[in-house]
């Protein structure tokens, strides 16, 4: 999971992972819907029809996904983010929704809690191993905030809770395998080992298989390599073993290597299976009528690592990824035979009036939330976030609730009341990662200003401020993914109609400390004492706009 290279390339604003070299600037040709009938030709279908590349232009990281029966199933990293370890379904592979999350809390400590000045921000759990056996389903992780390995379990993967187990050390970037009625997890960068578990995952048995099964797995990419092989996943197809990694060779690009072997333990041989466009780390699968995929995903900018799909083709026992080395931008992916049309993240994110007596399965608290500061039901109707501490910014703050944005363009819009501020109190909405931007209100000798302030440098800074006069305002944040751009603009409103923007654009940065793509986020800290509020009444976003192409580099 982890990019070791792109600390340069991020800390410059370039594409990170996905980039083929230091100072290479992204582009796109289209990224925006058009209804006129064209031919990919790497795919060799029309696009206005076609299913299109990404499948879904949002942060959908370090994907696992298996098929039982006519129904797949996905997990997903969102590290520092709870309830955490996302699960998705699809009945095409093309279209997914959110079925809920392996965990509610990961761990209940300093970094998760935004104590003593500590965050999990980057961390919290990795890339996880979704796999179903003997009519079970289990997804695991890892951490490095718990320092333990995880195992959850559930009999119903739509409806059920998951139980875990959990155990040290944790494993990294590995991969959960059952085999002749045992249990196993492949890991490692660049040394991969193979460890057999405890049948009741409390750690690895200690008489078991503990052996390296490839020495130096990136090696089959070039002698020279960047970013060790790693994020592994093993499948078992016709008898044989394969084992996915990713590698990055040096002036080269994030690159799909694939080992096989007729045995577990080896011996393992290898060779690239992708280099395009960085679009790497996933997995196999196939479908009911026997066409197989690999779900992988690729790092596209400030809205993070975005998922594709890659047809996969079979020769003298080996995987063939892509077409003629080429991830298409659109292709062929019949359902009843009919082809599937993308809906983007419309199972991902939601608009939400807060008149629910729970919050939507898109909401997602950055680290663990103080749940007895906020509430839907102190003012039915609205959401409401109390001030329990005193914090001096926004990313140390508790009880920041989040969704995911997405592409080509989005927009969240909310209602806020702010009658019960307290002076040094500052609430809005905000695109969160490190380098993050908001327009919000702040409350000041008994005043209120609306503000927008910038975390584009070393330190927060206020770009703009507004005397508000009332107790209620509209905000709006709206994130412009094409070809790119990866620019935010804010406005408010005293009315809901008449809008004016404040502040500057926002140059959006996808920054390794966060290891995230760019988040909306409804917030509330007290900078002087604690105890006020506000109420959120609603939280509405854009319908995610059709598109032709999601956005890539240069060939």
């Amino acid at each position: 999971m982890f990019c070791v290279p792109v600390i340069l390339a991020l800390s410059l604003g370039l594409p990170g992972c996905g980039a083929e070299s230091a100072g290479l600037r992204a582009s796109a040709g289209s990224d925006t819907f058009n209804r006129a009938s064209g031919v990919n030709s790497a795919a060799g279908v029309p696009e206005a029809v076609a299913t299109r590349n990404p499948i879904i232009w949002a942060d959908v990281p370090d994907v696992s996904v298996i098929r039982v029966g006519d129904n797949y199933y996905m997990s997903s990293t969102t590290m520092h983010m709870n309830p955490g370890l996302p699960i998705l379904k699809s009945r095409d592979l093309v279209n997914w929704t959110l079925l809920g999350y392996a965990y509610d809390t990961l761990v209940d400590n300093a970094q998760m809690n935004l104590e003593d000045g500590k965050n999990a921000y980057g961390k919290g759990s990795w890339a996880s191993s979704l796999r179903y056996h003997d009519g079970r389903f289990y997804v695991s992780t890892f951490s490095a905030t718990s320092g333990k390995t995880h195992v959850y379990r559930t009999d119903d993967i739509e409806r059920g809770n998951w139980h875990e187990t959990a155990f040290e050390p944790d494993l990294h970037d590995h991969s959960l395998f059952f085999d002749d009625g045992r249990v196993f997890m492949v890991y490692g960068s660049n040394e991969i080992r193979l460890v057999e578990l405890e049948e009741d995952f409390s750690g690895i048995k200690t008489d078991g298989i503990n052996q390296v099964i490839i020495a130096d797995a990136g090696k089959v990419a070039g002698e020279d390599i960047l970013l060790p092989a790693e994020g592994s996943q093993l499948h078992k197809i016709d008898g044989r073993y394969y084992l996915m990694n990713i590698t990055w060779p040096r002036n080269g690009m994030r690159t799909v290597v694939i080992h096989r072997a007729d045995q577990l333990t080896g011996p393992y041989e290898g060779r690239v299976a992708l280099q395009y466009q960085g679009i790497a780390q996933g997995g196999l699968i196939d479908t009911p009528e026997g066409d197989w995929y690999a779900l992988l995903f690729g790092d596209r900018g400030a809205v993070g690592r975005i998922p594709y799909l890659v047809p996969v083709t079979w020769k003298e026992g080996w995987p063939i990824l892509g077409r003629e080395g080429a991830v298409p931008t659109a292709l062929d992916v019949p359902v009843n035979g009919k082809p599937v049309a993308n809906t983007n993240v419309v199972g991902m994110v939601t608009s939400d009036e807060f008149d629910q007596p729970r919050l939507p399965l898109p909401w997602q608290w950055n680290h663990n939330p103080d749940n007895d500061h906020w509430s839907l039901s102190a003012r039915p109707g609205y959401l409401r976030l109390t001030n329990g501490r005193v914090d001096t910014d926004l990313l140390q703050a508790r009880n920041t609730l989040t969704q995911r944005t997405f592409g080509p363009e989005s927009t969240a819009e909310v209602r806020l009341d702010l009658s019960a501020m307290h002076d040094g109190d500052v609430a809005g909405l905000t695109l969160l990662q490190k380098h993050y931007g908001y327009v919000g209100v702040v409350r000041e000798a008994g005043e209120r200003f609306i503000v927008m302030m910038s975390a584009e440098g070393k330190s927060p800074r206020e770009l703009d401020r507004v005397r508000l006069q009332g107790d209620v305002v509209y905000l709006k944040a709206h994130a412009d993914f094409r070809d790119l751009k990866d620019t935010a603009h804010f406005s408010y409103s005293t009315d809901g109609e008449a809008w004016l923007a404040i502040g500057a654009p926002l140059a959006m940065t996808y920054t390794l400390p966060h290891f995230m793509g760019y988040r909306f986020g409804l917030f509330s800290f007290a900078t002087a004492e604690p105890g006020g509020h506000v109420d959120f009444d609603y939280f509405r976003l854009n319908k995610p706009a059709p598109y032709m192409r999601g956005p890539t580099l240069p060939l």
